[in-house]
């Protein structure tokens, strides 16, 4: 679905971005892209999407190059970006101007996802709050069914409500065929609905894997004191002492997507080499 080679982009050369950064993503999951503020998460989207281009390197979606910004690709991708624009007509008129560029767009599902999100059919864009203007765009970016859906922090803005909507929606939206990204640096806005984590770390991806993958190398669990000196990584939370074990009894948990991400970005090595080792390494 998506490839990205060996890219290399950078604003000014005294900062670079990323430098030969290379991920393949697949249909039939939803990423979580995780990744410090500032580590370039907006600008890896929009060079996915083709609105930034590589200094090097290239960022294809389904083989095509997307900076080519091809009308067989724009139509069946959808990007809801962070920060939102949204024209001062209403959401009826909004889905009559912009609905025709997305061939498998779907009036019934749209409809139906502005209900669940509590949104008014009639209601005029601009006269509606933030968060009311975020989930109609996430609403139309569902309904468009496109391969690929990528949105970057789409929980911000929304209460916690709408974010357990969110999640509740989005999974059951995805199809065996589509791809979905969802960026953010709220990793617990992920719980329950990502199946696949990214992480971006100092330019580089870092991490890549399917949870079912990690809790089969991993156990998250809170640590007896004298477990603690055995963990790949543990925190003093008020739950007591989280951490991450060794799975050495092939009995799954849940990921702690939070403590994944901190161990990671911690420079922890023992918890990313265990988790990244092929099969037959880990045998």
């Amino acid at each position: 679905m998506v490839e990205i080679a060996d890219l290399t982009f950078f604003y000014s050369k005294k900062k670079m971005l990323f430098e030969k950064l290379n991920l393949s993503l697949k249909p039939g999951h939803i990423y979580g892209l995780l990744g410090k503020n500032g580590a370039g998460k907006s600008t890896l989207l929009k060079n996915i999407t083709g609105l930034a281009f590589p200094k090097e390197g290239s960022c294809r979606i389904k083989g095509v190059d997307s900076s080519k910004r091809m009308p067989s690709v724009l139509e069946d991708l959808y990007f809801v970006p962070e920060e939102i624009y949204v024209p001062a007509v209403s959401i009826k008129q909004y889905v009559k101007d912009t609905a025709l560029f997305y061939p498998k767009f779907d009036s019934w599902l749209f409809e139906k996802y502005l209900e669940e999100f509590e949104v008014p059919l009639n209601g005029i864009l601009t006269k509606l709050s933030f968060g009311q203007q975020k989930k109609a765009l996430i609403s139309f970016g569902l309904a468009c069914c496109t391969s690929l859906l990528i949105m970057d922090e789409p929980t911000n803005g929304l209460d916690i409500p709408s974010k357990a909507q969110f999640r509740k929606i989005v999974a059951s939206a995805l199809g065996e065929e589509q791809c979905i990204i969802i960026s953010t640096h709220q990793v617990r806005d992920l719980d329950n609905l990502i199946d696949a984590i990214l992480v971006l770390h100092n330019g580089r991806i870092i991490l890549n894997k399917n949870l079912d993958e990690i809790s089969e190398r991993v156990s998250f669990r809170v640590l007896r004191e004298e477990e603690a000196v055995e963990a790949l990584y543990y925190e003093n939370t008020v739950k007591g002492l989280e951490g991450i074990v060794q799975n050495k009894n092939g009995w799954s948990s849940r990921v702690d997507m939070e403590l994944l991400f901190n161990s990671v970005t911690a420079g922890n090595h023992d918890v990313l080499t265990l988790i990244n080792k092929s099969d037959e390494q880990f045998i």
